[in-house]
C-alpha cells in the first residue's frame, strides 16, 4: 500500500531510481494532433499523453492497474483488451450484459470496487494503488464532497495521475476545456495503454457498422422524435427529463438521426438543474416515443411488465400517445464506450425502426469485435 507520507512506486523512475515531483510532468509538444507528446519507443521508456484538462501526463511505463470514473471509461479500456478496472465510482451503473455475446470479453462487476462509499476517500485510492485514474480532476473537486485541488494533487503525486474528461453530460465547470467525443476519449485511453493499433481497428469497425445502419434508415422527415426520461420509480408520478445533447451519452441516438421531443419546451436536462416533471408537461408535449433510463437492465419482457403495463394502467399516463401505442422503450445505458455503444445502437435501431431492422437481427459482427478486442486482427 502506498503511503501519504512518502514517495510511492510512481515516484521512482524505472531503472533510474531518481525521484520525480509528481505524476503529471511537463513535456515538449511534438505532436498535439495525435495527443502523444513524446515516446522514445523502447520497452520501459517514458512517454507523455496530452489529455484535457490534466494537460501533459507522463508515464514511466504502460499502466496495468487502473481506475475509471464510470462505465464509459471502463468500457473504453475493456474494448482495448485491458482487464477490467480495479474500481469505478459506482459499479451498479456498469451494465455488462452487452459483453455476454462478444467472444473473449467478460467483466465481473463483483470484482470491481465502488469508489463511492458515502463519498470517495483518499484512503481507498491509496489502497487501490492504481497506475492511472481515468477521472476528470474537476469532477472530483466539483461533484465529490470534501475534495479540494490539494487532495487531487496529493493522489496524483503519491499514487497516479487523474487524466479523464467528464464527457457523458454537460456541466458549468467544464466550459473552459472541450468535451471529448466517444472515440476521441477512447483514443486517449489507447495512447495511455499503448494500444493504438486496437483503437484504429475499433474505429474502423465502428465507422463501418454505423454507415451500414445509416444507409438503411428512412428519410430524415420520417425519423421520430423521442422523449428521454428517467422514472422516479417503477410506478412513477414524476420523471427526470434529459435533453438530447451532443455528449457521449446520446451518441447512439444521433447515429440513428432521431430528434428531441422536448425541443420547444422550457424543460432543462436533469443534469443541469436536478429537476423533475409530472404528467402535465408531458401531456402538453405528448411525445410519440418515450425512452426510459432505468435503475437496472431489464430484458424486454421484464421491461414491459415493469414499466409499459404500469403506464398503460395509469389514469393519466395512459393518455400519452407513446403509452397508448406501446412506444415506450429502454433508453440503454447512459455511460457507454465502444462496445456498450454498439449494443445500445443495435437495440435502439430495432426499437425505433422495427420495419427495417428485425427483432433479432445482429447489426454488428460479434466475432470480429471480439477478435479486435483480443488483438487478433
Amino acid at each position: 500500500m502506498s503511503s501519504a507520507n512518502g514517495p510511492s512506486r510512481r515516484d521512482v523512475v524505472k531503472g533510474g531510481g531518481a525521484i520525480i515531483g509528481g505524476g503529471v510532468l511537463a513535456g515538449c509538444l511534438d505532436d498535439l494532433s495525435s495527443g502523444v507528446v513524446s515516446n522514445d519507443g523502447g520497452e520501459g521508456d517514458s512517454y507523455t499523453v496530452h489529455i484535457e484538462p490534466a494537460g501533459d501526463v507522463t508515464f514511466d511505463s504502460t499502466p496495468r492497474r487502473w481506475v475509471a470514473e464510470n462505465a464509459s471509461w471502463a468500457d473504453m479500456g475493456v474494448a482495448l483488451g485491458m482487464d477490467a478496472p480495479s474500481a469505478v465510482v459506482l459499479t451498479a451503473e456498469y451494465r455488462t450484459w452487452q459483453y455476454e455475446d462478444v467472444p473473449g470479453v467478460s467483466v465481473d462487476t463483483d470484482e470491481i470496487t465502488s469508489l463511492w462509499q458515502d463519498g470517495i476517500s483518499k484512503e481507498l485510492l491509496y489502497d487501490l494503488d492504481a497506475d492511472v485514474h481515468f477521472i476528470d480532476p474537476n469532477y472530483m473537486t466539483n461533484l465529490i464532497p470534501n475534495w479540494e485541488q490539494d487532495d487531487v494533487d496529493e493522489i496524483a503525486e503519491r499514487v497516479a495521475p487523474f487524466c479523464g474528461n467528464t464527457s457523458f453530460s454537460t456541466y458549468p465547470w467544464h466550459e473552459a476545456y472541450p468535451y471529448f467525443g466517444l472515440y476521441e476519449a477512447t483514443e486517449k485511453v489507447a495512447q495511455v495503454f499503448q494500444r493504438t493499433d486496437r483503437f484504429q481497428a475499433l474505429s474502423t469497425f465502428h465507422d463501418e457498422v454505423v454507415a451500414e445502419i445509416q444507409e438503411r434508415l428512412p428519410p430524415e422527415s420520417q425519423r421520430p422524435d423521442i422523449a428521454l426520461l428517467s422514472p422516479e420509480s417503477t410506478d412513477p408520478d414524476a420523471f427526470y427529463p434529459y435533453r438530447l445533447g451532443d455528449t457521449t451519452a446520446y451518441k447512439h441516438w444521433h447515429d440513428l438521426g432521431v430528434g428531441d421531443a422536448l425541443d420547444g419546451s422550457n424543460l432543462q436536462s436533469f443534469t443541469s438543474n436536478r429537476g423533475s416533471i409530472d404528467y402535465e408537461p408531458l401531456l402538453e408535449i405528448d411525445p410519440e416515443i418515450i425512452c426510459l433510463y432505468t435503475d437496472q437492465y431489464r430484458p424486454s419482457e421484464e421491461f414491459r411488465d415493469t414499466y409499459l403495463d404500469t403506464l398503460q394502467e395509469h389514469d393519466t399516463a395512459s393518455q400519452l400517445r407513446a403509452v397508448e401505442n406501446g412506444e415506450v422503450y429502454p433508453a440503454g445505458a447512459m455511460y457507454q464506450g465502444p462496445i456498450l455503444h454498439l449494443a445500445n445502437l443495435e437495440r435502439a435501431a430495432r426499437q425505433l425502426y422495427s420495419e427495417t431492422f428485425g427483432e433479432d437481427e445482429q447489426l454488428y459482427d460479434r466475432e470480429r469485435l471480439g477478435a479486435i478486442v483480443n488483438g487478433e486482427t
